[in-house]
């Protein structure tokens, strides 16, 4: 599977105001967090933890590049402070849905983090067409099973794509007997990292001469990791009402053709925008359905929505 250019690649970060590393993450009352998002403005040298570690197998710290790559990766991704608060915000609503799938499927927890890297949390779409939280080429998607044309695009579907990227991650770490190289191999395919650990003549990862995309692939993915499993040693200062909640749903079988979803949806007292928002998947305003196959819409409880009658 050829992973595209990760959509988040940070190019010549420019920081203006930085949060405090020191700052605490809850403030005990609102009148003093106020007080500490108006006077902390500092930017501290980060101190590299002494172990990390992704699924499982150790960064090797003691080399010095390897050292030094860690480092900028902490750096770029702890001052990227509307990024990160973002990234905090929406893993507290998607994390609680990829974490079940990935446990399921035999899947390292940190591949969470891989998601995160990829696309931010969001339906992105790359240049080069990949699409959806975990970046899936249309080819790839349709291999693996998932529905993808104009009216219908499941790579959009958070659920069905985080069980291709598992089925690709699996088949990855078969091949590499390392979950280290099976992320690597997300990103630049299975053949790409094949090719390289033998024209190295290396088994590592961080033995590899890379490109720089995933050559920084698997550094950001524990940088993310360690920032987003320790918020307040990263100076991120937030409350559980600052993160975003999920809307519970309930699930609709539609086995025919739908001809508006906008008059589909008002039987259910939501407007078609917040179909969409919960049903990404679905790319045009009718469903055309032509074989009758059996589809689960995502209907939220309409009291969650002010809609307009």
């Amino acid at each position: 599977m050829k992973i595209v250019k990760n959509v988040l690649a940070v190019v010549g970060l420019f920081v203006i105001g930085a949060i405090s590393i020191n700052a605490l993450q809850d403030a005990p009352t609102d009148e003093n967090y106020e007080k500490k998002t108006a006077n902390d403005y500092n930017v501290y040298a980060i101190k590299i933890p002494d172990y990390l570690e992704f699924a499982g197998e150790k960064v090797p710290l003691q080399n010095p590049d390897i050292s030094e790559r860690m480092d900028k990766e902490l750096l770029v991704n702890t001052y990227w402070q509307s990024n990160g608060l973002l990234m905090f915000k929406r893993a507290e609503k998607y994390f609680p849905i990829i974490e079940p799938i990935l446990e399921r499927n035999g899947i390292p927890d940190d591949f969470k983090y891989l998601a995160v890297i990829e696309s931010g949390l969001t339906n992105a779409k790359s240049p080069a067409g990949a699409s959806g939280f975990w970046q899936i080429m249309k080819a790839t998607g349709k291999e693996n099973g998932l529905e993808v044309n104009s009216n219908v695009d499941e790579r959009y579907h958070l659920e069905k794509a985080t069980e291709v990227a598992c089925k690709y991650l699996k088949k990855s770490k078969e091949r590499f007997n390392s979950w280290t190289l099976a992320a690597a191999a997300y990103n630049a395919g299975n053949a790409g990292v094949s090719k390289r650990l033998k024209s190295q003549n290396v088994n590592s990862y961080y033995d590899l001469l890379l490109g720089e995309e995933t050559g920084r692939y698997v550094f950001r993915i524990v940088a993310l990791k360690e920032i987003l499993s320790h918020p307040a040693k990263y100076g991120f200062n937030f409350r559980n009402k600052d993160l975003y909640q999920a809307i519970p749903t309930y699930k609709v079988l539609v086995d025919t053709a739908v001809t508006d979803f906008s008059k589909f949806a008002k039987n259910y007292g939501i407007n078609y925008k917040i179909l969409k928002i919960h049903n990404p998947w679905l790319r045009e305003k009718q469903l055309n359905n032509a074989s009758g196959k059996s589809y689960y819409l995502d209907i939220p409880d309409a009291g969650y929505y002010e809609v307009n009658p």
